[in-house]
């Protein structure tokens, strides 16, 4: 590899760098703001109309209330909620992101339940914002994340 293109390699991968950071940041964000039980926080993660389901191990999909999800934070202890992620992938084509995260949730430093998240995002105003999650849920078969 000649000069410039070992510069081009460095260059690109870096703003690749840049951006995984900037779409991970509210995923992050949100678990940081659980954490902290930080309604403000959390609610900055989210667009105007996020939409936030489960899949049951039936398979069934239940909805979630974002403002009811975050009144429900709020009403936590700061460190009664943990949920520690491994972000496995990260996709994106222009204003949309895709950011898979298997998880292990602690409630009170005792391991809940686990599974896996998956995210979209949208970039609005030149900032990342979460627009839909979808997880699963078990109790069985967790691997804890650290």
């Amino acid at each position: 590899m000649n000069k410039t293109g070992g510069i081009l390699l460095l260059f690109s991968t870096l703003c690749f760098s840049q951006q995984n950071q900037d779409i991970e940041k509210p995923v992050r964000n949100l678990f940081l703001a659980m954490k902290n039980a930080d309604p403000v926080l959390l609610k900055s993660v989210f667009t105007e109309n996020a939409i936030l389901q489960t899949v049951t191990k039936e398979g069934i999909v239940k909805s979630d209330n974002i403002q009811d999800f975050i009144a429900s934070v709020s009403k936590f202890t700061k460190g009664d909620l943990d949920e520690r992620i491994h972000i496995e992938a990260i996709h994106t084509d222009g204003n949309l992101a895709s950011v898979f995260t298997p998880y292990s949730f602690y409630r009170k430093d005792n391991l809940s339940h686990c599974g896996a998240n998956s995210f979209q995002l949208v970039k609005q105003n030149n900032e990342w914002k979460i627009q839909y999650i979808i997880d699963t849920r078990r109790k069985d078969n967790c691997r804890e994340i650290k």
